[in-house]
């Protein structure tokens, strides 16, 4: 397995099987073009997408900054074979690198594999949290129909 950054449209699209929805290409560009914003992708031996993390990197005035790890996902014929740790270990690794001071995620509390990964990547339990959202009307968080 081999973890690359992604830095064009063409490989975000080629993993679009790992996503929850399908992808768009001008939601690809915008995601590359945007400052802080990482993709990480494990590519198996015959060069198949099978996994990747997103991270979001953030400055607030009295935290510094820190990077969100915004989303993982391992093909399921690949799991249980410590990508997904791989993954998030080259995220954090990422995030040192660019000075960020810390790491989070939001996980659901009954999602025991997402747990188990992160724990095993050295992640500490900080408190429950209720995640709410807004749908906004512009239309541009909407699958295309």
């Amino acid at each position: 397995m081999e973890i690359r950054r992604a830095t064009t449209a063409a490989e975000l699209l080629a993993a679009e099987h790992l996503y929850d929805g399908p992808a768009r290409e001008e939601w690809a560009d915008r995601f590359l073009a945007a400052p802080g914003h990482l993709m990480l992708i494990a590519y198996a031996e015959d060069g198949f997408p099978a996994g990747f993390v997103s991270g979001v990197e953030m400055t607030h005035p009295d935290k510094g900054t820190e990077m969100c790890l915004y989303e993982l996902s391992v093909d399921e014929g690949h799991r249980r074979r410590g990508t997904g740790r791989a993954l998030t270990e080259a995220l954090l690794a990422a995030a040192r690198e660019r000075g960020c001071g810390g790491a989070w995620v939001g996980v659901d509390t009954d999602n025991g594999p997402a747990l188990a990964t992160y724990r095993a990547a050295g992640a500490a339990d900080e408190g429950v949290f209720a995640m709410l959202g807004w749908p906004l009307p512009t239309g541009e968080t909407t699958p295309p129909a």
